[in-house]
């Protein structure tokens, strides 16, 4: 369940776990944060790396896959994304972004 509302989540997350299994919010003090700062620094320093002109689809899609790639390292049902604070996630992006970019534009 994703309850996304900031900063009260739509629905409760404690209600939620007992009846949902995995729940994810936009709030920072809550286990499974939805935010785009676990894509952001990594898309624009691998377009800007890549030297490219435009944020494509392809791309999105890449830093998406690397952030799951990244989560697949700790998961469990409080952590299905990782934290915006691992070390690992913006360089796996970046690199994610630029071979995307490369690979549409070679």
């Amino acid at each position: 369940l994703f309850s996304l509302a900031n900063p009260d989540p739509e629905i409760d997350p404690d209600l939620a776990y007992r009846y949902g299994g995995v729940v994810a919010t936009g709030r920072s003090d809550l286990p499974n944060q939805i935010n785009n700062v676990l894509a952001f620094p990594g898309i624009f320093h691998g377009a800007l790396a890549a030297g490219a002109t435009e944020i494509t689809p392809a791309m999105k899609v890449a830093a998406s896959r690397a952030i799951a790639k990244v989560a697949e390292e700790h998961l469990d049902i409080e952590h299905i994304v990782p934290s915006p604070l691992d070390p690992a996630v913006a360089p796996a992006v970046s690199k994610a972004v630029a071979a995307a970019w490369a690979a549409a534009n070679s």
